[in-house]
């Protein structure tokens, strides 16, 4: 197990993988809150958002080497807002965000980057709420099988599914591709 909050954890964990082909962040925590307390907030970024990005940051050489992917585990409260839990929902938008911005920024190096729009998993984190769950299995068959597909965005279990095609021809998915030629000519600041 990695803590994605500690860097020197990360680069071990880089100092002990020689070449890398595909890289998954899944590093996740999911607190009730309602923002009234600041450290879960920073709780929800330090490891949603910023463990994301430097085990990215640690991995960007190897994968650049490959010409491998990126694979960011995200969440329907990227796109929406959760309001029981408004911390993860803030933390998933900004990976979400960097998710896009990386794209645009590896493009150009050959490293894909591709963000999960997972919803209700039946994992420790959903555990308590009764809904209906994809099962961890079919989601990562379906991670996998959008990653096969090259699709940008992985919508890889009957609830995600669900707003699939409206995300793929949607305004903020054009805007994005808009906005991707704004990226400088190489992101050597990545590694």
């Amino acid at each position: 197990m990695l803590d994605v909050t500690n860097v020197s954890q990360i680069q071990q964990a880089v100092e002990a993988v020689g070449a890398l082909d595909v890289l998954i962040n899944n590093a996740g925590v999911a607190i009730y809150d309602d923002l009234g307390n600041l450290d879960v907030v920073e709780r929800h970024l330090q490891v949603n958002f910023l463990g994301m990005l430097r085990v990215t940051h640690a991995f960007v050489p190897l994968l650049k080497r490959s010409h491998g992917a990126i694979v960011n585990n995200l969440s329907l409260a990227a796109l929406a807002a959760l309001p029981m839990i408004p911390a993860y929902s803030i933390s998933k938008a900004a990976a979400f965000n960097m998710t896009q911005s990386l794209r645009a920024l590896l493009a150009s190096e050959g490293v894909s980057v591709h963000g999960v729009v997972l919803g209700p998993v039946d994992t420790d984190m959903n555990r308590g709420l009764e809904i209906p769950k994809a099962s961890p299995e079919s989601a990562a068959a379906g991670i996998f099988d959008g990653l096969a597909r090259g699709e940008e965005e992985i919508f890889p279990d009957p609830a995600s599914r669900s707003i699939a095609d409206g995300w793929r021809i949607g305004v903020v998915k054009g805007l994005e591709r808009q906005f991707a030629v704004f990226a400088p000519e190489n992101a050597a600041s990545l590694g």
